[in-house]
């Protein structure tokens, strides 16, 4: 990959940053604080780290300005380091273009629309009727089947399925493994077993998602399982059938949601957190890590559940307590009774 060097002037007219230090210095490539080097830049978003500032290595570090006295290079000032670190990174490790075209080893069904630019590795199986937008990448080994839909300037990693019918919008990114429109868990008790429900919705995902390694989102039962713009999704997250997630969503891995819930936008899930079905979660919530959501979530916030971690001696206590909370809030009523039958007699309690 040819090597990319960046002066701090232009990064600053770029993301309206201040330069503090050298405005002519230059940086290639990324480092943390602590492992920086000569040509390397920097960020500080976490307080946690702000002690290294002082011996930092780094061409330049992108912190905010009541960070900058502490820091011994150059600055350059944000009210959001980290997403100026991440433009910056973009732009020094830019991802290679690929050369266009279909390899000869995937196969192309009938009448699929591919658009200019695009990029379909060996092994890639195109169903009928599948339409590609232009400059879109599918990965070695992806399966994408009849009638599916996927816009313009998307990524399709390695050994990604997108099963019939699903819509990706533009600028979309799929990592190996997900399984996209796969069938909801959609079974009816009948008297010698179980009956299959046909899930004949589909998926359709707005522009500019991600969605991570391993992940599934399973096809809508009736009407479709929809996920709005700038939702990311990380790895090993099942979204089940007839979910809806609002725009800016973000899910960390091991979340899951169950069929029919729908979860606003710019809302915040935690890793292994489970969110139950048929319920509402608002715009702007933040459900954190393992949180358990079991009933709709009404107003914005911050929401948590599950003991954190106790040394386990301490912890078994702790569960025999909660235990005992219905007896002890039952005993606890009758005392109140009593208390109140005693003042309504005009007696005062011992």
């Amino acid at each position: 990959m040819q090597q990319v060097a960046l002066a701090l002037s232009d990064i600053a007219v770029r993301y309206g940053c201040e330069v503090l230090g050298d405005p002519d210095a230059t940086v290639n490539c990324v480092a943390t604080l602590s492992g920086a080097a000569e040509g390397s830049i920097s960020f500080l978003a976490n307080p946690a780290y702000r002690a290294q500032l002082a011996e930092t290595r780094a061409t330049a570090v992108i912190l905010t300005p009541d960070d900058a006295e502490q820091c011994a290079t150059n600055c350059l000032t944000t009210a959001n380091p980290y997403a100026v670190y991440a433009l910056v990174a973009q732009e020094l490790y830019p991802e290679p273009p690929g050369q266009a075209g279909v390899h000869p080893a995937a196969v192309i069904g009938e009448a699929c629309e591919l658009g200019d630019g695009c990029r379909i590795a060996a092994g890639a199986v195109l169903g009928n009727r599948v339409k590609v937008g232009a400059n879109t990448t599918i990965g070695p080994n992806c399966v994408i089947e009849d009638d599916v839909s996927i816009g313009r300037d998307c990524r399709l990693m390695g050994n990604v399925s997108l099963y019939r019918e699903v819509v990706l919008g533009d600028r979309c990114r799929i990592h190996s493994g997900a399984v996209i429109g796969a069938d909801g868990f959609g079974m009816a008790p009948g008297d010698s077993g179980w009956i299959k429900v046909p899930q004949v919705g589909t998926v359709v995902i707005g522009n500019d998602v991600e969605i991570g390694a391993n992940s599934c989102v399973d096809r809508g039962a009736i009407d479709d399982t929809r996920i709005g713009n700038d939702v990311k999704i990380d790895n090993l997250v099942q979204i089940a059938h007839n979910v809806v997630i609002g725009d800016h969503t973000a899910m960390a891995g091991m979340s899951g949601v169950a069929g029919s819930t729908t979860i606003g936008q710019r809302c915040l899930i935690g890793g292994a957190a489970t969110i139950g079905g048929h319920i509402e979660v608002a715009d702007d919530v933040s459900v954190m890590g393992r949180g358990n959501v079991s009933r709709s979530i009404t107003q914005k916030g911050v929401y948590s559940s599950v003991i954190p971690v106790e040394e386990a001696g301490k912890w078994r206590k702790i569960v025999a307590r909660l235990k005992r909370i219905d007896s002890m809030a039952s005993k606890l009523h009758d005392l109140e009774k009593a208390v109140r039958a005693m003042r309504k007699d005009g007696d005062e309690p011992e």
